[in-house]
């Protein structure tokens, strides 16, 4: 749904904002995330169990609330891209970029011509209202959507300086977990072979004026990655909150029985 992009226009401002990954696939915990005062919702199409139908409710729910509604797409193709955008996410995650090439390609998939390659059905898509805002939505779409670029792999970090130099690639993404197996080091994105190759993307997304955006890990909590100049930290899924809530209150029923898994 066409409106001004409060997210891209506060990190723009100077602003460092939050979000939360959600991959149940569920309106209702969109609903109650953006309730909760996030400034953005990351819908995640890559490894989360939703579809365009579900993610557009998801939408729905989150910007009744006023959070700012992204996706994360399940690959660099021109067919999810144009779906998500077409069903009126603010802000897209493109993964797994691995070289500028990599990185033009994932612009203009979202840039109607001359700029891009996007399919064109603005006057009947829920980006625009379904029609009711076409011209406004064409004048405003490129200033207004977010593209983010996750780089994630040792490919990424190579050519990182490729990738975050793209014109229109806005955010450029850190995936440390991914990034740190595909480096030898999986489940350990704190060690220092990952932390040097993650310094350089910084570097990097800095240098060519690039938003920066992260998850946490144990060795980097939201404070630290604020402080190390990131712009937006997803702090949290959606599952991993519920999980660790069922665990903690499992534990606590269990001792008060005091009985023993």
């Amino acid at each position: 749904m066409f409106r001004p992009n409060k997210l891209k226009r506060a990190l723009k401002r100077g602003a460092k904002a939050n979000g939360l990954f959600l991959q149940l696939g569920s309106p209702a915990v969109a609903e109650i995330a953006a309730g909760a005062g996030y400034d953005c919702v990351l819908i995640d199409r890559e490894h989360g169990m939703g579809d365009i139908a579900s993610g557009v409710a998801e939408m729905v729910a989150a910007q009744a609330h006023g959070a700012t509604a992204l996706m994360r797409v399940p690959v660099n193709d021109p067919v999810p891209i144009k779906l998500a955008l077409d069903a009126g996410v603010e802000g897209i995650m493109i993964p797994a970029l691995h070289d500028g090439d990599g990185a033009r390609r994932a612009a203009m998939s979202c840039r109607y011509p001359p700029k891009g390659f996007r399919g064109f059905a603005a006057s009947v898509v829920r980006a625009s209202n379904f029609g009711h805002r076409t011209e406004d939505y064409l004048r405003g779409v490129e200033r207004e959507l977010l593209v983010i670029g996750q780089i994630e792999s040792a490919a990424g970090v190579e050519n990182a300086e490729a990738i975050a130099a793209t014109e229109g690639v806005d955010m450029i993404f850190v995936g440390p977990y991914d990034l740190a197996a595909n480096v030898g080091h999986l489940g350990d994105p704190d060690h220092k072979v990952p932390r040097k190759a993650i310094a350089h993307v910084e570097k990097m997304a800095k240098k060519h004026g690039k938003f920066l955006g992260a998850i946490p890990t144990p060795g980097r909590d939201p404070a630290s990655l604020y402080r190390d100049g990131y712009d937006l930290v997803i702090t949290q899924t959606d599952v991993g909150m519920l999980r660790q809530f069922c665990q903690t209150d499992l534990a606590a029923a269990l001792k008060a029985g005091k009985r023993k898994r």
